[in-house]
C-alpha cells in the first residue's frame, strides 16, 4: 500500500476573509525501519507535528519515547502497544494519549494498520529515546 494523503491547508486572504492557501496530495513517507512508513502532513513553527504511520504485518521492533504527548487514533487495520511488557491491542477507532512513555508498536496482523498522530511538545519531558 501506498501511503498517500490529501492534505488542504486553510489561511486568511488580504480582506481576512478564509481562502484555501494548498491543497495537494502528500505522498513523500520515509522509512526508518522495515515494514514502517511515516508521512509527514504538518510541522508547526511551535514544534507540533501531524503524521500519518503506516505498520505493515511484522513491522520491525522499535522501542523508544519521544519528548512529546502524543494523540494517535487507529484509522485502519489492528495494532498492538507495548509498555514495558504490558501489551493494548488496538484497532480501528480506537484512540491513545500517549504521555512521554517507553513503547513500541507491533502489527501482528495480516494487514497493514494505518494511525494518524498529532505529536504536541511536552515541557519538562523526560529525554528522547531510540
Amino acid at each position: 500500500m501506498t501511503l498517500r494523503v490529501r492534505r488542504v491547508v486553510t489561511d486568511h486572504d488580504k480582506q481576512g476573509r478564509a481562502v484555501v492557501a494548498s491543497d495537494e496530495i502528500v505522498a513523500n513517507a520515509v522509512s526508518a525501519r522495515a515494514g514502517h512508513k511515516r508521512l509527514d502532513l504538518w510541522k508547526g513553527a511551535d514544534g507540533t507535528i501531524f503524521r500519518c504511520v503506516e505498520y505493515q504485518p511484522g513491522v520491525a521492533p522499535r522501542n523508544h519515547r519521544t519528548e512529546t504527548i502524543d494523540y494517535a487514533i487507529v484509522l485502519s487495520g489492528e495494532l498492538e502497544m507495548d509498555l514495558d511488557g504490558t501489551v493494548v491491542r488496538l484497532k480501528q477507532g480506537d484512540v491513545v494519549v500517549q504521555q512521554n512513555t517507553m513503547h513500541n508498536w507491533m502489527n501482528r496482523g495480516s494487514v497493514p494498520c494505518v494511525v494518524a498522530y498529532v505529536l504536541l511538545p511536552l515541557k519538562g519531558a523526560k529525554g528522547a529515546v531510540g
